[in-house]
């Protein structure tokens, strides 16, 4: 496999389960040093950086709970603490949480609110601490989801909002970025093999229906989704920038 990013370092946030380990095997076998953040997985955050070292690259994790906007300046700092610099950010981290209509009496508002605090503050939080000491001609990379851009069924509007929101912060943010040729785009998955896909599908249309949805009638592979990032990350991408990007078998066409 060509190493195009040898001598390059990317954190990639919530990088210790599901497509977030992905991301970060797929970085390093294409040569970069890799920084995952976690939340509270210590012991899988921990195997994954042995598996990444393995490769032979430089690997660290870091604790940084997303919930909490006062951690986004340590986490970037100890980032630029381990590798000297910071070229490629993908905020990864996130979570879904589904199943409750808008107008339901027994509407978990806490529970939603979160969702928002995590996936779009504190998103935005990472972004803004990286922003400035990212190196000129870096990549910022948001997974968001195809739900950010149609919604196909209900019981799902919180978390599309907040997938919609990054859409709408990245375009921005590229053109903040752009006179120091830093690039900025969404990629949108579809519904993949995760764990936090399955905590959800119990609340969502039975799966022969909503694989009825998509012309390509299958389920994304982790590699699918994370290929189409380190695309973004390149070389060849570098002319490409406040995109949302979707990886979802055509679902919504």
């Amino acid at each position: 496999m060509q190493k195009e990013f040898t001598g390059k370092a990317v954190l990639i946030t919530g990088g210790s389960r599901g497509l977030g380990v992905a991301l970060a095997h797929a970085f390093a076998d294409r040569g970069a040093d890799v920084a995952i953040s976690y939340a509270a997985s210590a012991d899988k955050a921990a195997a994954v950086v042995a598996k990444l070292k393995a490769k032979g690259v430089r690997a660290i994790a870091i604790q940084s709970d997303q919930a909490d906007l006062n951690a986004a300046r340590p986490l970037i700092d100890g980032v630029i603490a381990a590798f000297g610099k910071l070229d490629i950010l993908v905020n990864n981290a996130g979570i879904a949480i589904q199943g409750q209509l808008v107008d339901d009496p027994a509407l978990d508002t806490d529970h939603y609110n979160r969702q928002w605090q995590v996936n779009v503050m504190g998103t935005i939080a990472n972004t803004r601490a990286a922003a400035s000491r990212l190196t000129d001609g870096g990549r910022i990379i948001f997974i968001g989801s195809r739900l950010g851009t149609s919604v196909p069924f209900a019981s799902v509007a919180d978390y599309a909002g907040t997938k919609a929101a990054l859409v709408g912060y990245a375009k921005g943010i590229a053109r903040d970025l752009g006179p120091r040729n830093i690039t900025v785009n969404v990629v949108q998955p579809g519904i993949m093999p995760t764990d936090m896909a399955a905590e959800v599908a119990g609340e969502l249309p039975m799966r022969e229906a909503i694989l009825d949805l998509h012309p390509i009638r299958r389920i994304a592979t982790l590699e699918e989704v994370a290929g189409t990032v380190c695309f973004l990350a390149g070389p060849s991408a570098g002319y490409i920038t406040g995109e949302a990007i979707s990886v979802s078998g055509g679902v919504g066409i």
